[in-house]
């Protein structure tokens, strides 16, 4: 399936609005041009395969966990000089 990328509404999307633009229209008008807008969008929207889903999700889980072990050992270290420059809290 090939994919194609558009990040520019659709000609005829934006023909209509300019023409509906120029006529005064009215706040059920705005409603329903915005929402044929919308799901012209939504007809560009490519939905990722099975594989590419599992992938993406790998690397977000694999990422989180760095940073959850960056941060956790920042605070480690952090808290370990606390310690030795102030003293413990028990003495």
């Amino acid at each position: 399936m090939a994919r194609k990328i558009v990040d520019e509404p659709s000609e005829d999307v934006v023909a209509v609005a300019k023409k509906q633009r120029d006529e005064r229209r009215n706040p059920f008008a705005r409603i329903a041009l915005f929402i044929r807008q919308v799901i012209g969008e939504l007809r560009k929207v490519v939905t990722p395969t099975r594989g590419e889903l599992l992938s993406y999700t790998g690397v977000v889980l694999v990422f989180v966990i760095i940073m959850m072990a960056l941060v956790f050992g920042l605070d480690q270290l952090f808290g370990w000089l606390v310690i030795l420059a102030f003293g413990s809290a028990g003495s």
